[in-house]
């Protein structure tokens, strides 16, 4: 199928031939009828990432602030290739459409194949002829609504959410600035709620569009003061909705001046904001943001988990505006044909987007994008097939972040045959296909396991799928490599478990730092020690939002799971023994700033009389590096200082390893692993040690809830 995509990096668009995305079980898979290109977000995208790299940093400080702390934490050249992976993706554009549905995923049951819907969200509903959309994003399009009145649902939705905000009575008068797609429906939202409205904008071919679609009144900018004045009586308007965008604070400043005393002021449009202290002081003015189409936005729950809020105390989410919207369309009190001055074919795309980038071009405000002769459906796309001397066929699943900036760059220095990349995101998975030379890309696991010469698989997905693509691709036949956790309980540990003791293939788990180099000159110092071990390891891990998928149990099972199974790994891997008991506590604060499951203590207690404790936080320095090690036995103490230097001590001698760039194993990791299956050789890591570390995550996420010390 086609997909338009923007490289963030250079600013190019185009038009490219992706895989059909599959149908994930919490949402449709739909065919697209007609897109919105919402020019004013759309160009904004647009020309930031025409910018330079100086002119993105100098656009986003924000951002720059984040990747300064990264530096100082994790150092230069790991940060930097995060940032470049990042900079290199490209950009689906588009996030509002309407289509037919084709599939429906196993938990949806309010939507049917067939079905005409309306579909919201960035990197969802986008300018492609095929999209997966998650059902709290799409809504019934009525049978009078056309799919052109329907495409134009989700920025119409964030003026009905900027109109709730307002939260206006009838008879009030409210002043909109900005009169562009958003404004314009957002005056015919509240003539629908029974206001006077006056527009204002720059531009006279919007406020003659404004006057004939719904409003009252409309001035120019330059005279906004006095015709405000004019249509309040000389009291100011009750409210102001600010639709426009611009570099400066002026809006907010004008706002303040149009409102009444004990006026409101309500944020739709991206500009600084800036509360001009004096005006809205004097008038004791309500100021609100409007959060893009409404409740349930940036809510991973709500819009990829599929979890509606109740009716009851949310009445109003993403998807009920939506469905607002569409009956207001299907009433004709609101009228997005008449803001149609574009429409262009799918295949001439670029067309619509040279009008909104060309400065002298002609005007123009709704754009909508037409889909005829629909490709035929094909989960794989071929690339360029490049042939390496090497008996590895490897299969990738996920082009996530990890595999872009770390996994991907190392293994193309290997001798492998990279054949077929499988990705959910079609885009992103073509993109990266194309520039680490796989053969193929597909959206389909199944594409891996019906291709017998695919004789290996390194996983690289979220959490909660590892357990089902680790069985799979065991039962056919296939090597495994999996990043890090093999499992989020105990059940589906056993699962894996039981379907690999029946096959002969090498099943090895990304724990990556016992390959470090710093882990071997420690090994080898240690190895002369005469007592058990104790160990400390303090891991400087930083704050992640609660929000995030990692936090979600169901998904990315906790940071204790998710990444404390790493530290728990290398304290196995130092002592050379297995581990026997498990006690984990947390800190305890009702601080909302923190998690408290975030800052955890673990004593692991291990068979041969060696102890360790893992003290793992989010509450420390975050430009102190990230990781500490310390271990003594038999009067020898070793220190490691983030794999970046080592030092060790013994009868008062002190030797000291350092390494240029941070080492923490993954290219040793990935080698010898391939030389295994290569060569006939063990697994580098035996399972027994891969369960055992698996089981104890488990054990210590257990101990941490119930507050009991649990054996293994």
């Amino acid at each position: 199928m086609k997909q338009l995509i923007q490289s963030y990096k250079t600013g190019k668009i185009e038009v490219v031939d992706v895989p059909t995305p599959g149908c994930g079980s919490n949402g449709v898979l739909v065919e697209t009828k007609t897109s919105l290109v919402s020019a004013g977000t759309e160009k904004m995208m647009i020309d930031l990432a025409k910018k330079s790299l100086v002119g993105k940093a100098q656009a986003r400080p924000d951002l720059v602030k984040q990747v300064l702390e990264k530096i100082k934490r994790d150092g230069l050249k790991p940060t930097l290739e995060k940032v470049f992976s990042k900079l290199d993706s490209p950009v689906a554009l588009g996030y509002s459409c309407a289509g037919e549905i084709l599939m429906v995923g196993s938990n949806v049951t309010n939507f049917k194949p067939g079905d005409r819907i309306a579909c919201a969200g960035a990197g969802y509903a986008s300018h492609a002829e095929i999209n997966f959309i998650p059902h709290n994003l799409v809504a019934k399009i009525p049978e009078n609504v056309s799919y052109q009145q329907a495409s134009f649902t989700t920025v119409a939705a964030i003026a009905l959410q900027g109109v709730r905000q307002l939260d206006p009575t009838i008879g009030e008068k409210i002043a909109v600035i900005g009169a562009g797609l958003i404004g314009q429906i957002t005056i015919q939202l509240l003539k629908a709620n029974g206001c006077d409205v006056i527009a204002i904008d720059i531009a006279r071919d919007k406020l003659e569009l404004a006057k004939e679609m719904a409003a009252d009144a409309v001035a120019q900018n330059a005279d906004m003061i006095e015709a405000v004045q004019e249509f309040s009586d000389g009291k100011g308007v009750d409210g102001v909705i600010i639709t426009a965008s611009t570099k400066s604070n002026s809006l907010m400043e004008s706002a303040g001046e149009l409102c009444r005393i004990k006026g409101r002021v309500i944020i739709v449009g991206m500009f600084p904001i800036e509360i001009p202290r004096d005006v809205y002081y004097k008038k004791e003015l309500e100021c609100k943001l409007s959060m893009s189409y409404g409740p349930g936005r940036y809510d991973p729950q709500y819009e990829e988990g599929g979890v509606d809020y109740p009716f009851s105390y949310v009445r109003w989410t993403e998807q009920r505006n939506m469905e607002t919207i569409l009956n207001l369309i299907s009433q004709k009190r609101i009228t997005p044909e008449k803001l149609v001055t574009h429409t262009f074919e799918f295949t001439d795309v670029l067309k619509a987007y040279e009008l909104i980038t060309d400065k002298k071009s002609e005007p123009y405000l709704g754009i909508v994008l037409e889909y005829h002769n629909v490709e035929k459906q094909h989960t794989i796309v071929e690339l360029k097939k490049i042939k390496k001397e090497s008996i590895i066929e490897l299969a990738l699943v996920g082009a996530g972040n990890f595999s872009q900036s770390v996994a991907l760059p190392l293994l193309s220095k290997l001798t492998l045959n990279f054949t077929t990349l499988v990705d959910f995101d079609t885009s992103i998975g073509t993109h990266i296909g194309k520039k680490f030379n796989f053969e193929k890309v597909s959206s389909s696991l199944q594409d891996v396991l019906n291709n017998k010469n695919i004789n290996t698989v390194m996983i690289t997905t979220p959490h909660n799928t590892h357990v089902n693509l680790v069985i799979s691709c065991l039962k056919a036949g296939k090597n495994v490599f999996v990043e890090k956790p093999l499992a989020l309980n105990e059940q589906e540990l056993l699962e894996i478990k039981k379907v690999y003791d029946k096959v002969k293939l090498h099943l090895m788990v990304g724990f990556n730092r016992r390959f470090s180099s710093h882990a071997k000159r420690i090994i080898k110092f240690m190895s002369k020690a005469s007592t058990p071990m104790i160990m400390n390891y303090v891991i400087n891990a930083g704050a992640i939002p609660p929000e995030h998928w990692t936090q979600n149990f169901q998904v990315g099972g906790g940071r204790i799971i998710g990444e404390v199974c790493h530290f728990i790994d290398f304290m196995q891997f130092i002592s050379g023994s297995d581990p026997s008991l498990v006690f984990a506590t947390s800190i305890d604060t009702s601080n909302d700033l923190y998690n408290n499951d975030d800052s955890i203590h673990i004593t692991i207690k291990f068979k041969d009389g060696s102890i360790g404790c893992i003290t793992y936080h989010a509450v420390g320095e975050s430009s102190l590096p990230k990781e500490y090690f310390e271990v003594s036995a038999g009067t020898r103490t070793a220190k490691m200082y983030n794999f970046y230097r080592t030092e060790l001590f013994n009868k008062g001698k002190k030797t000291k390893y350092t390494t240029k760039v941070q080492d923490k194993g993954f290219t040793e990791e990935y080698t010898q692993f391939f030389d295994a299956i290569t060569n006939g050789k063990e697994t580098p890591v035996d399972f027994h040690s891969i369960y055992l570390t698996t089981l104890l995550s488990l054990r210590a996420t257990e101990s941490l809830k119930t507050g009991l010390s649990l054996k293994l």
